[in-house]
């Protein structure tokens, strides 16, 4: 008889395998560890905390729900160790995966209540449906999972978008808690009967239209936002290209004056006035320098960011020293690229602004160690004034909240294996990001 009900009940609990491995789908990119281990060590431990759950429900006659209230709490709380991510996405991802999951147990509960018509509790051909249900349900998810959403978790850092997500997944995952009724046969003798699996069936079919609609929604303003900056990028490199034909039109014109200061020369020369050959020679010399464009990189879209940049700080009064070094040909998406180090530069050129003209200064260093990696060394001055949350994490001084470019500069160089330190002394802020390419 326990040993029945043991089993029964470990049944159910079991459902928590696929739905660990349903959380990993979308955020596969975003495993701290090798997927691999990651997967089976917490396969293995859903596996131990479903027979320590089947134990307390047997023996101790604990209810189901107050085991499974804490075990929700501690998987996420593990979860959330395992993924490089914010706590908005890990918990969209996390909430939705356990409203999905109640859509199996329902099942399992509807299957029960159709034929076994003399009992009143889960039994074992419903805890197979619901097992088997959410098994099934993985197989169907797991290449849009994969493709798709994990496109959205990559690319949509929209914190309070997530937060709505999550917020629409709890209200599925509590109402459908709820709507478990307390007694099979106040469903099977009344027209319960019939509406509540197509009430189930509807509610899942709305939540997968949910999903899909955030995801539509999700992909395409960051498809806009990677045009707007595609555009930005153009528009800089449309204006160094114009920069550079000015520069060559005044070379032209040097070239074709280079007689007469030859002749100029010649005269300076016969008549031994080596300091006027000297000032002349000075002369054409800066007139020559004069507004030749800045060569940083290869890549034309970078090296136009750089040199606007460049020229912003310049006319703030910002003393400069940058040391460019990129893989030729690039081998990261240049979008990416340009998030980093246009991150970089326009956070450090506004935070020297916050102090006086003669102590402004920025150096930046980019190099390549090893042949696969990249270091990203940033310095400035500033005032000395920062904001910093419970957390330890910078918060920009501009708006409330973090500030979006810091999270940018580190989820860029999560994104290709690496990581982003922040730091600061009194008068000096740092930023030192490494990234494998």
């Amino acid at each position: 008889m326990f040993s029945d009900r043991w089993f029964n009940t470990l049944l159910q609990f079991l459902i928590l395998v696929p739905g660990t491995l349903s959380c990993y789908l979308p955020v596969e990119n975003r495993i701290r560890f090798s997927t691999r281990l990651t997967l089976s060590l917490c396969g293995l431990a859903a596996v131990l905390i479903s027979l320590a759950a089947a134990c307390a429900v047997t023996f101790w006659n604990i209810a189901p729900n107050a085991v499974g209230i804490p075990i929700l709490a501690i998987s996420f709380f593990l979860y959330r160790q395992t993924v490089r991510l914010d706590l908005s996405r890990t918990l969209a991802v996390y909430v939705g995966v356990c409203a999905i999951e109640t859509f199996p147990v329902q099942f399992g509960t509807i299957a029960d209540m159709y034929f076994q018509p003399t009992i009143n509790r889960a039994s074992l051909p419903g805890s197979l449906v619901a097992l088997g249900s959410s098994c099934i349900m993985l197989a169907v998810f797991v290449h849009p999972a994969r493709r798709s959403f994990s496109r959205a978790v990559e690319d949509c850092d929209m914190p309070r978008v997530w937060y709505s997500v999550t917020v629409i997944s709890a209200i599925f995952l509590v109402f459908n808690i709820l709507a478990t009724p307390a007694s099979y046969d106040v469903v099977r003798n009344t027209r319960l009967c019939f509406l509540f699996p197509m009430f189930e069936v509807c509610a899942l079919a709305l939540l997968i239209t949910v999903y899909v609609l955030f995801y539509s929604l999700a992909i395409g303003r960051t498809e806009r936002e990677k045009l707007e900056k595609r555009s930005q990028l153009l528009e800089m490199q449309s204006r160094q290209f114009r920069d550079l034909q000015e520069y060559m039109k005044q070379t032209g014109r040097l070239r074709h004056d280079f007689r007469q200061s030859v002749h100029i020369l010649a005269t300076l020369a016969e008549k031994g006035d080596l300091n006027g050959i000297r000032t002349h020679l000075a002369e054409y010399e800066l007139r020559f320098d004069e507004n030749v464009p800045v060569h940083y990189c290869a890549n034309a879209a970078l090296n136009a960011l750089f040199g606007y940049y460049d020229e912003m700080a310049q006319t703030l009064r910002i003393r400069t020293d940058w040391k460019i070094e990129l893989p030729e040909p690039l081998t990261v998406s240049e979008l990416d690229m340009a998030a980093l180090f246009g991150n970089l530069m326009e956070n450090a050129i506004a935070a020297c602004t916050t102090i006086p003209e003669e102590d402004r200064y920025f150096e930046l260093v980019s190099e390549i160690c090893h042949g696969n990696s990249l270091y990203v060394i940033s310095t400035n001055s500033f005032n000395g004034k920062v904001l910093r949350g419970k957390d330890g994490a910078y918060h920009s001084t501009k708006r409330s909240g973090k500030g979006t470019g810091l999270d940018s500069i580190t989820a860029v160089a999560e994104k290709y294996g690496g990581s982003a330190r922040t730091y600061h002394s009194d008068r000096e802020f740092f930023i030192d990001v490494f990234l494998k390419i």
